[in-house]
């Protein structure tokens, strides 16, 4: 058994659920969590990735230009949601698959992180079924 720890834009919660489902792993479990990605140190990289930001938005604008920033210095933390999910050995690269393919954008940058965890006992608590019966 893993558990399958993926941490996702918000905007992809609804995807996410219905990829989830439609690989069959309907039960999970979310929590909504901040957060930031590796912070860049380039200088040449980070004013690059400032003026493409900027432009794809209104660079007039006080409130974007705080955001841009505040993303390229790394003190601005972001809204994002974690799922866990458990699954059996053998779905592992479906499930991961699945998710991967749901979450990615054409920005690359912010789409997330999947993690693979070993999980050592499962039990449920009404029938105290344990292991691969438990999930």
């Amino acid at each position: 058994m893993k558990e399958v720890i993926a941490v996702i834009r918000m905007n992809k919660v609804n995807a996410t659920k219905k990829a989830l489902v439609e690989v069959g792993y309907p039960g999970f479990t979310t929590f909504k969590v901040m957060g930031r990605g590796k912070l860049v140190t380039d200088p040449a990289l980070v004013e690059d990735r400032k003026v493409k930001l900027l432009a794809m938005s209104d660079p007039e604008d006080p409130e974007v230009v705080e955001l841009v920033t505040g993303f390229l210095d790394g003190t601005r933390l972001f809204p994002r949601r974690l799922f866990t999910v458990l699954v059996h050995d053998a779905d592992v690269p479906a499930v991961v698959a699945s998710l991967i393919k749901v979450n990615k954008t054409e920005y690359n940058v912010g789409d997330g992180k999947i993690f693979v965890l070993p999980l050592y006992e499962a039990v449920r608590v009404r029938t105290g079924e344990r292991g691969d019966e438990a999930l």
